[in-house]
């Protein structure tokens, strides 16, 4: 490629380094120091005889993100389940679409969760290969794995999301809307009987706190009374309002109270009751938001 400067690539494909970087780290703010070091990487190679920018550009961003995320688990254990950073109203805090992760079925709060427990080797494996159709010999290169091998390790990171994934159901935009305003008003009325009613009997509860909020479980709650009961323990203020909002693009609820976001709750409906509930309280995954 001659003629065309690095600044003018980096705006081309800029999205498509986001775009990998959320699925692979499964935050805002470890996605932009992808991003960050995927661009000094570029600026150091020049755009000089790189014939496939676009698939230059994603392998980079895969070694840079299989770094992080070695790091990252060697660094610290998370405390309590772990939920990927909530996209909402992404035009307010980035105006830009190119700085906006595309919403589709693969930013589902509920992949992420699983992608984050696999190891460092698959989730690359998968995402690159599964996500953004790199070949198992580009990846192996990434990975430092012979193609065969690393070809196990995104059918191994398959069986992992199959195995884990809750059913799921064909439910229009509207229905899981309305579902997630009944949620809503049960919590803004406080009523314990009305909150627990729109939950299936076997909802499954995942509270992201990070170890930040005392009290938080650090475990999944299994059972419509005690997720209601969680959820109560910690929502229910008569200062608190609840917002239905899109989430990573389905309809869940925000929670805020004196104009801070507390807690944004991602749900999985069957159309008629809420059978997979994802709070994230953590307040350097809301911060975004509160900016």
């Amino acid at each position: 490629m001659t003629d065309v400067t690095v600044e003018a690539v980096w705006r081309l494909h800029r999205k498509r380094v986001l775009d990998v970087s959320y699925r692979m780290l499964g935050t805002l703010t470890d996605a932009e120091d992808a991003m960050q070091e995927t661009f000094v990487r570029l600026t150091r190679a020049g755009v000089e005889g790189i014939d496939d920018v676009e698939g230059w550009l994603v392998t980079v961003t895969g070694r840079v993100c299989l770094d992080m995320l070695r790091a990252s688990a060697t660094r610290r254990r998370y405390v309590g389940p772990w939920l990927p950073e909530p996209l909402i109203d992404q035009y307010a805090c980035a105006p830009d679409p190119a700085d906006q992760v595309t919403l589709d079925d693969t930013v589902r709060m509920a992949l992420l969760a699983v992608l984050h427990r696999l190891s460092p080797a698959e989730r690359v494996a998968f995402v690159l290969h599964d996500l953004f159709g790199l070949t198992f010999e580009t990846i192996g290169e990434i990975v430092g794995r012979s193609p065969t091998a690393t070809r196990k390790l995104a059918s191994r990171a398959r069986t992992a999301i199959r195995d884990d994934q809750e059913p799921r159901f064909d439910v229009t935009a509207e229905k899981a809307r309305s579902v997630a305003e009944r949620f809503a008003a049960a919590c803004a009325g406080g009523d314990l009987a009305d909150l627990a009613a729109v939950l299936a009997d076997d909802v499954v509860g995942e509270f992201d706190s990070g170890g930040r909020i005392a009290g938080a479980p650090q475990s999944a709650r299994v059972g419509a009374e005690l997720v209601s009961i969680v959820l109560a323990s910690s929502l229910f203020s008569a200062d608190a309002e609840f917002r239905v909002a899109d989430i990573n693009g389905r309809p869940g609820v925000i929670v805020s109270l004196r104009g801070q976001v507390m807690a944004v709750i991602d749900l999985e409906t069957d159309g008629r009751h809420i059978y997979a509930i994802r709070a994230i309280g953590n307040p350097d995954k809301l911060a975004h938001l509160n900016r």
